[in-house]
């Protein structure tokens, strides 16, 4: 089940699957503690098994709101079960209710179909973020109109 968590949750999942498993304090985000950011949680019976943080951010200049999705992660034992899709399902219903106009992220190369097949749109090139991987800028709108 899909639930709302404190930021301290998603560091082990961060940790583990994002992170190579650095210290918990080395995978905190700028903006984690922000009013405007929520993170999100799947839950199997006690255990947060995917986790994802949602962060306001217009970066699309004049395409309204927006929100980016970090840190993304899904425990490698539970993978492809549809946790993240869940989770991503959950955040785009939450931030429509907000009219918000679209999601984005810097998804990871070997991520790109899984955002795809839920409605992202590729929006770059390919670029490496220095000690993470490749990546690609992916957008999702969320405007209904």
């Amino acid at each position: 089940m899909v639930k709302f968590i404190l930021p301290e949750e998603v560091l082990p999942l961060r940790s583990l699957v994002l992170r190579n498993n650095k210290p918990l304090i080395e995978c905190v985000f700028e903006g984690d503690k922000n009013y405007d950011t929520f993170h999100l949680g799947y839950a199997l019976k006690t255990q947060i098994r995917s986790v994802a943080s949602l962060m306001r951010n217009d970066f699309f200049e004049g395409d309204g709101i927006g929100y980016q999705l970090r840190g993304m992660a899904t425990h490698p034992d539970f993978g492809g079960k549809g946790f993240g899709a869940a989770l991503i399902n959950f955040a785009v219903e939450y931030l429509q209710e907000y009219k918000t106009d679209y999601l984005w992220c810097n998804a990871r190369s070997t991520a790109a179909s899984f955002y795809e097949k839920l409605g992202f749109i590729n929006t770059s090139p390919e670029f490496d973020i220095p000690g993470i991987g490749f990546h690609y800028e992916m957008k999702l709108n969320l405007n209904t109109k």
